[in-house]
């Protein structure tokens, strides 16, 4: 059997993720996408994917953009990555403008029917490309995409090639981890259900979101609180809480905070190629929040807030540090944090906001790191 049947194959754009997009029709106008060279080379050396050039370049033959002005930069990109480990098993370039609607041009299929033979695994074959056609192009046949544009674009991507598109990425180290199925990239989540006696809470989150969920907690003033994390952490976070505020709310905050120091814990896993040390400076109107957090897997909070309402409409100011101790045991980090006098909303959405922004930064995790930020060899 020919060793190339049943391979799954990586269908890879070529202007605007391999070079920049632009009419490329001379040597000083190539510009190689950053980090492309390292992935592709990566993904060629370790995977097992049969690898097809598919590009549309619009009105080559023209006297516009000649032939030869297109067949000598073509030739000098595919000699460079091969020079790199980058090899192709095929190229396939259509000539036409979108006017001819040809046949051949992407987003249809013609110029590929020989991958619908029965001879690849479609099923598991990926398009890469800049644009919503190769999405599509991946739909008609009947593989799976990776749209390459920053991910917080998602949003836009039609609705009928959501299930089609399996990453939105600009970030080349990412996309060969992600193809690879590297261990070091693995989906760091975590879901909590506690259930007690006092409260009822079911939350997962996602380390590496995009500050995307919702959070219900029947406390407003701590609801929104939450929000602030959720949008300056970028963890997903779906949070449903119900607890017994008839007594108080201090069952409920208090099981949140357990709840979401366990699944940050959990989500970290083992901590190799976090950054571990998250710091942030953050100023609210008449108030100044300072906090450093660091997941040193010893709880302890560090805690200057001088809060001189015992209220912020109904909620106690007291549980306002008890959430934080609470986290910071569940989570096993330390955690210090200080805010100057002021108004007293004002000092603890601070807090919030700036707890938030350092613990993004403390659950970063560097790409292709497996190191394990401690000299003692454990966290």
């Amino acid at each position: 059997m020919d060793k190339k049947m049943h391979k799954a194959v990586l269908f890879l754009d070529r202007d605007g993720i391999i070079v920049i997009e632009d009419q490329i029709d001379t040597f000083e106008r190539i510009i190689y996408i950053p980090g492309v060279f390292g992935a592709l080379a990566r993904i060629r050396k370790e995977g097992d994917f049969y690898f097809a050039m598919v590009s549309n370049q619009d009105g080559v033959g023209t006297p516009s953009f000649p032939q030869d002005d297109f067949d000598k930069p073509q030739e000098r990109i595919l000699k460079t990555l091969q020079g790199e480990g980058i090899t192709f098993d095929d190229v396939h370039v259509d000539f036409s403008l979108p006017a001819d609607f040809c046949p051949g041009r992407k987003p249809e299929i013609g110029m590929l029917e020989k991958y619908r033979s029965g001879e690849y695994d479609l099923a598991n074959s990926v398009v890469i490309g800049d644009r919503q056609t190769d999405v599509r192009l991946a739909y008609n046949l009947g593989c799976k995409a990776i749209w390459f544009v920053p991910s917080s674009q998602k949003d836009e991507l039609e609705e009928d090639l959501r299930e089609t598109c399996i990453l939105v990425s600009d970030n080349w180290p990412d996309i060969a981890s992600f193809l690879l199925q590297d261990p070091k990239a693995r989906a760091r989540t975590a879901q909590v259900i506690r259930n007690t006696k006092e409260t009822e809470i079911s939350l997962a989150v996602n380390l590496d979101g995009t500050g995307e969920g919702e959070v219900h907690t029947h406390i407003p003033f701590f609801d929104h609180m939450l929000d602030q994390v959720l949008r300056h952490s970028g963890l997903d976070i779906k949070l449903q809480a119900h607890g017994d505020l008839v007594v108080d709310e201090h069952h409920t905050v208090e099981d949140v905070a357990l709840a979401l120091g366990q699944a940050v814990r959990e989500a970290l896993g083992e901590k190799r190629g976090i950054s571990r040390y998250g710091f942030e400076l953050l100023t609210m109107d008449d108030v100044l929040a300072e906090v450093a957090l660091d997941f040193s897997g010893r709880p302890s909070l560090l805690w200057e807030a001088p809060l001189h309402r015992e209220y912020v409409g109904t909620f106690p100011t007291e549980m306002i540090e008890h959430f934080f101790k609470s986290f910071s045991d569940a989570a096993q980090c330390n955690l210090a944090m200080k805010v100057t006098e002021g108004n007293v909303h004002h000092q603890i959405e601070a807090l919030f906001k700036a707890f938030s922004r350092a613990l993004k930064r403390a659950v970063h995790k560097y790409p292709f790191s497996d190191a394990l930020p401690s000299t003692k060899g454990v966290l």
